[in-house]
């Protein structure tokens, strides 16, 4: 394996207590998008086409989302993912994940990412409580772990403030609260490597400052959290490490402040 690129380095720890949990070494995505017309159609003539993208990619879209990134993740940081939209971010998450092959490179885990709204799929037509239960048994929890967390499940997404919504189906929650009891599941069990995408965008401040805390204390608990967010303030708020990409390209790496600093300078924000 090559060396990855390494631009940034926990403050504070001696070199051989650093523990990686992360490792992108070259890391290429590249989305295949079927240029054909879509709609009716042979069926044979939709197999034949299908057979064929082995070896015939004519017609096919190359989408190069992730473009040679490199870092190592260590445990105990919690790193930011800043970008222009269209620049990769989630991509990057879903790689890490294993949830999108590589093209080129190589992604290495310490122990088992889980990507928030993944591992704690909800579903609409059962209960917030039905779907508190089979979001922690999807994430490996026991269902005396469950049982043990779910009053402090509940209580920390705040669903409950306005009456009884926990009993309700998820059907009748508003994109807030769906997002509120996933972040809420997630966030009960300790992870080696959690992903969160944008999930503090949703909410009030409160909720998002229990949120901000709550990532602080899977810090501390020696987990490595990644978080997306078009919100500066819970970047440096929550995070002390920052990847900034731009067109799948890994543009700086390094410690919070500077690197928000160029962002800004770029964006004009």
């Amino acid at each position: 394996m090559a060396e990855p690129t390494q631009t940034q380095q926990p403050h504070g720890d001696r070199p051989e207590e650093r523990i990686p949990t992360v490792i992108c070494d070259d890391l290429h995505i590249v989305y295949r998008v079927n240029g054909a017309r879509t709609g009716r159609g042979s069926a044979t003539a939709a197999l034949s086409r299908i057979l064929r993208r082995g070896s015939d990619e004519r017609g096919v879209r190359r989408v190069h989302a992730v473009r040679g990134v490199s870092f190592v993740a260590y445990r105990g940081e919690a790193i930011g993912l800043i970008g222009s939209n269209g620049s990769g971010k989630s991509t990057l998450l879903r790689a890490i994940a294993g949830l999108l092959p590589a093209e080129k490179g190589r992604v290495y885990t310490d122990g088992q990412p889980s990507l928030l709204g993944v591992n704690a799929a909800l579903m609409n037509d059962l209960t917030g409580e039905r779907n508190v239960i089979l979001g922690g048994l999807a994430m490996g929890m026991s269902r005396e772990e469950i049982k043990e967390r779910y009053q402090e499940i509940v209580d920390f997404s705040g669903i409950n403030e306005k009456g009884d919504f926990i009993s309700l189906p998820m059907r009748t929650y508003s994109s807030g609260m769906a997002a509120r009891l996933r972040f809420s599941i997630a966030a009960a069990k300790n992870h080696d490597v959690l992903m969160i995408d944008e999930a503090l965008a949703t909410g009030d401040r409160k909720f998002q400052k229990r949120s901000e805390d709550r990532i602080r204390e899977l810090r501390k608990e020696a987990g490595t959290v990644f978080l997306v967010s078009h919100n500066n303030k819970s970047i440096r708020d929550t995070c002390n490490r920052v990847l900034w990409l731009e067109r799948g390209e890994l543009r700086m790496d390094g410690p919070t402040d500077e690197v928000l600093k160029e962002y800004e300078k770029f964006t004009g924000k």
